[in-house]
């Protein structure tokens, strides 16, 4: 449980106390919904809510200190003193980095953590559930919930787990230079993973090689090997067949000295993976390879045979912290999926839906594919598909390789959502050759739903895919009620 007194939250982020308080302070939330006994409410000064206006609210249920963005009223002040919950002033009403302040002052408390972290274009989440479920069979673990991976999420993450946790995973993300930066310096990983470098985010960065640097900024606050808290030599595993595995190496880790581990299906690799099959459901079955000679074959729970890269991963890891692999393996077999992450779901007199809708990227749409591709299907294989977004001046060419992708594939209908980026989807699948009267164009979500959901068959399988604020968690909802 996380345990600050009120004036070490002050030192530790330069906060100004406004109102005494002399209770600890024991979680932190930033939604006030969320207030309960002890906690430290940090109040965000959005564009359409703003935080500090519930500060009296969180008062009410219990918060025994309020980070404040803005100067206090007379009443609030009073409030805060009639129930002893003190009042800070963040230092230049900044509350992100007063969060990530506080979450480093956590982490430096907890040096005992054994912390991964899991940064890339595509497959973040994924290899982060198959870490905290591998690394679970050797020890405690806590990690990232739901999408709480950036300036953000991350410091919330290490500040929700517990002093007696053994090992910490945190997924990473960033939108722009700089931000892995930051959140390396603030978690300090002692191993980290980078699962890929695609084109998320190109639209801010400009290029993919601006996208590889931006994703080995996560080697800059890792725990060397002469660090006298330091748990774990730092490795950072990479695959094999990313084309900027020597680039992240030689530039950035073997700088800092941290060695690189690769994994892949190459004799050379570190865990190296033989005799990968698909069964009807798309679930792949693979024995892995290590260094040791030792084998073990594991089926997943997970379509596709891109999740083959994720497992070899999270099982480098393990392998690298001793773990007992056999325990991790079936750990992460049996783990459970995360929401809106190719998740099939299923209703009576209703197609399977591969409800992907989560987020999307040209690799993860071409992986999406493939599953629908690789699954039985006794109706008609569909693909209902958004477009993908930050993808700046290169959008219209990544759009169109999705659907060139499209249209070498097996799909009896493409149903295609949106606006420009969707147009290039359908002009790239047409011509490649797919056919005018297999596609369909819908300018938006209830659209697509108030057309096709009339023509799906029970035997049909349709995937949901697209960028998240194309909406098509709504679609898949909607197919199925």
């Amino acid at each position: 449980m996380l345990q600050f007194t009120i004036s070490e939250v002050a030192q530790a982020t330069a906060a100004e106390v406004l109102v005494e308080g002399s209770n600890v302070v024991t979680n932190v939330a930033i939604d006030s919904r969320e207030v309960t006994q002890n906690s430290l409410f940090v109040c965000f000064a959005g564009e359409r809510v703003d935080g500090n206006a519930y500060a009296p609210a969180a008062i009410e249920q219990g918060a025994s200190a309020i980070a404040l963005t803005s100067d206090p009223s007379f009443d609030l002040v009073n409030l805060a003193r009639e129930r002893g919950c003190a009042l800070l002033r963040v230092q230049d009403r900044d509350a992100t980095e007063f969060l990530l302040r506080l979450a480093a002052a956590w982490r430096t408390r907890n040096a005992h953590w054994v912390v991964v972290g899991v940064t890339g274009s595509v497959g973040k989440t994924t290899t982060k559930d198959m870490l905290a479920a591998g690394l679970g069979a050797g020890g405690s673990v806590h990690a990232t919930k739901g999408n709480y991976n950036n300036l953000v999420g991350v410091p919330l993450t290490l500040l929700s787990a517990d002093a007696n946790n053994e090992y910490v995973v945190c997924e990473m993300g960033m939108d722009h230079a700089g931000e892995l930066t930051k959140l390396s310096a603030v978690v300090r990983p002692d191993l980290a993973v980078i699962t890929n470098v695609g084109t998320s985010h190109i639209g801010n960065l400009g290029s993919r090689e601006a996208i590889a640097k931006a994703k080995a900024e996560i080697c800059s606050g890792m725990r060397r090997g002469d660090d006298p808290d330091s748990v774990v030599a730092p490795i950072i595993a990479l695959t094999d067949d990313n084309d900027f595995a020597s680039f992240i190496e030689e530039g950035f880790a073997s700088v800092l000295g941290i060695s690189v581990s690769r994994v892949g299906y190459r004799d050379n690799c570190a865990v190296q993976a033989r005799d990968v099959t698909l069964d009807d459901e798309g679930m792949p079955t693979v024995t892995l390879v290590f260094p040791d000679d030792y084998q073990l074959t594991t089926t997943l729970d997970v379509p596709g045979m891109h999740v083959v890269s994720d497992f070899l991963l999270a099982m480098d890891i393990v392998w690298h912290l001793g773990i007992d692999r056999d325990a991790a393996a079936k750990a992460i077999s049996c783990m459970p999926r995360t929401a809106l992450r190719l998740e099939v779901k299923t209703a009576p007199d209703r197609p399977r839906v591969i409800d992907d809708s989560y987020n999307a990227s040209p690799n993860s749409m071409a992986g999406a594919f493939d599953v629908l591709c690789s699954m039985t299907c006794e109706g008609r294989r569909i693909a209902v598909i958004g477009e993908i977004g930050e993808l700046g001046e290169d959008s219209a060419r990544l759009h169109g390789y999705v659907g060139a992708y499209a249209a070498a594939k097996p799909i009896d209908l493409l149903a295609i959502v949106g606006g420009e980026g969707a147009d290039a989807i359908a002009e790239a699948a047409l011509t490649m050759g797919f056919s005018p009267d297999k596609l369909e164009r819908f300018a938006d979500c209830q659209a697509a739903l108030d057309t096709l959901r009339g023509i799906f068959d029970p035997d049909d399988l349709v995937l949901v895919k697209a960028s998240r604020f194309v909406g098509l968690d709504v679609f898949a909802k909607g197919v199925l009620a």
